[in-house]
């Protein structure tokens, strides 16, 4: 009775963590998205330029890059839990700071402090959900986790339309304080706290490679604005990334006690694992930001319908999750990532068969095939990355796991909008090489348009239509590059090696894991 009592204990205590990170982690994520909708208003409020207001965004972004790395030294510096603690705190404050930011200058500062608060906010949750549970649990300890980091990108723009369009754009960062308050509280009383590890600090290692991170996620941000390289900023920046991150690589290798161990990168699932959060990265939200423009500028849907068109690509995520996370131990995990990048591609091939006629039911249907395959990928490939890592380099794992989804994300927003402009540019130019007089569909269009308008004006609204068809097969375009790159991906899941853990000795493995991890 007493054993089953303490498993009750132990059930219940895993549970009150597992909800009280969560929060943590879903606040998180739904704020690297749900902002994006209410720039314009924010515009507006701040009276500033497009450029100046695209700062709200580049700064988060930036920050939370840089210091993300960081998670592990902290860790193992101050305690896991007290800086989880900081992390959560500092965070639900800069929101309510940004909320009440009354100049561009001060939004652009708290935003900067909030992705600085923000950064180790994923990874600390994953790594404490894989100390908390036994390993024959990490599959759906990672299905709980996973929703939080899947699904928060994909409600955020919904979140954020409803709340702009109903309220402010204000309550896109005060939404956080509730929830940033049940959080800490969770943590104070739930979680507990790692030992502490005595280790130098690698300032050179960590300027080299906080340089390297930065001058990259500026390329990739003001690339598109600037025309990459043609302009010498973007030059600069590219050759200040690549010549640090080469530095920092030599630097790490050849250091007494440098800033990531060479050992973290020795296991072979943690590197394809991070090839694979890579790739997902680019996909889901390089997706994510062509549709909104898609379906608003090209299609004509208003936010709140934009919103609601996008949320079904979340909920397939959300039970797609929850199912494989009872299917990880009982069925080989690459088979489900493979499994789960097929639908995925599946879903973008489909995609790139739209047209400005599609209908709501079919946006609905691919984004929750996409939504189905992008969550079986996303537990067993978690759980595979780190079933094999040391526990004491968990904590900078699940850091390089975050940094390189972010950065991939990162990518392939600005190389999918990127081609999609330049294949506008170059549809534009060869369909306009189509359109003469002397087509009858040119003339019948000119016959309907032009009643009561002058040539001119039949013209303008002629080469409307064409760069609304020139734009679409750019974005189409992109979707069918994704889809290639997903099935092109799928052929690395034989390089992972498959971990059965042996239920005999989990409570032994477990009980050994938090001291170690530290």
């Amino acid at each position: 009775m007493s054993d089953q009592a303490s498993k009750s204990g132990a059930g219940l205590n895993r549970a009150l963590i597992t909800v009280s990170i969560m929060m943590a982690t879903i606040m998180q994520t739904v704020d690297t998205t749900i902002a994006n909708v209410a720039l314009p208003n924010m515009q507006g409020s701040m009276s500033a330029t497009s450029e100046q207001i695209s700062w709200v965004l580049t700064s988060y972004i930036v920050a939370a890059a840089i210091m993300t790395p960081m998670t592990g030294f902290l860790s193992g510096r101050i305690g896991r839990k007290r800086l989880f603690l900081i992390s959560v705190a500092g965070f639900t404050v800069t929101s309510v700071l940004c909320g009440l930011a009354v100049s561009l200058e001060q939004i652009v500062l708290f935003r900067l402090l909030q992705g600085i608060f923000g950064a180790g906010l994923v990874p600390l949750s994953q790594s404490v959900l894989l100390d908390t549970f036994p390993r024959e649990k990490h599959g759906s300890a990672m299905a709980l986790w996973g929703v939080g980091v899947m699904v928060g990108p994909i409600i955020g723009p919904t979140l954020g339309g409803y709340l702009t369009e109903y309220y402010n754009w204000r309550w896109v960062f005060f939404i956080n304080l509730p929830v940033g308050i049940l959080a800490l509280v969770g943590m104070m009383l739930f979680v507990p706290e790692t030992e502490k590890v005595r280790r130098r600090f690698d300032l050179f290692g960590f300027a080299l490679l906080s340089l390297a991170i930065g001058a990259l996620q500026l390329m990739l941000d003001r690339g598109q604005s600037l025309d990459w390289f043609s302009s010498a900023e973007i030059i600069v920046e590219s050759m200040v990334a690549a010549l640090c991150f080469y530095m920092f690589v030599a630097h790490m290798m050849t250091a007494r006690e440098p800033f990531l161990e060479p050992g973290l990168f020795r296991d072979r699932n943690l590197l394809i694992g991070l090839v694979f959060i890579f790739i997902l990265g680019v996909v889901l939200l390089a997706t994510l930001a062509l549709l909104p423009p898609f379906l608003q500028n090209l299609m004509g849907y208003p936010v709140i319908t934009t919103g609601e068109l996008l949320a079904p690509r979340g909920v397939g995520s959300m039970v797609s999750m929850l199912v494989v996370g009872r299917l990880v131990n009982r069925v080989d995990v690459r088979l489900l990532v493979g499994i789960g990048l097929g639908l995925t591609a599946l879903s973008l091939f489909d995609m790139a068969q739209f047209n400005l006629n599609v209908a709501p039911a079919d946006l609905i249907r691919t984004g929750i095939i996409q939504g189905l395959g992008l969550g079986l990928v996303f537990v067993p490939l978690s759980t595979i990355t780190f079933s094999t890592l040391d526990p004491r380099y968990r904590t900078e794992g699940t850091a390089m796991y975050s940094l390189m989804r972010n950065i991939g994300s990162s990518i392939g927003i600005s190389v999918m909008v990127a081609l999609a402009a330049r294949h506008t540019q170059t549809n534009h130019a060869v369909l306009g090489e189509q359109l003469t007089l002397f087509r009858d569909p040119v003339t019948a269009f000119m016959g309907e348009q032009g009643l009561g308008l002058a040539r001119d004006q039949t013209l303008a609204l002629l080469n409307q239509e064409l760069t609304r068809q020139a734009t679409t097969i750019g974005y189409l375009n992109d979707f069918r590059l994704m889809a290639w790159v997903t099935l092109a991906a799928i052929p690395l899941i034989i390089f992972f090696r498959t971990h059965k853990p042996e239920l005999a000795n989990t409570a032994k493995e477990e009980a050994e894991a938090v001291p170690a991890e530290a």
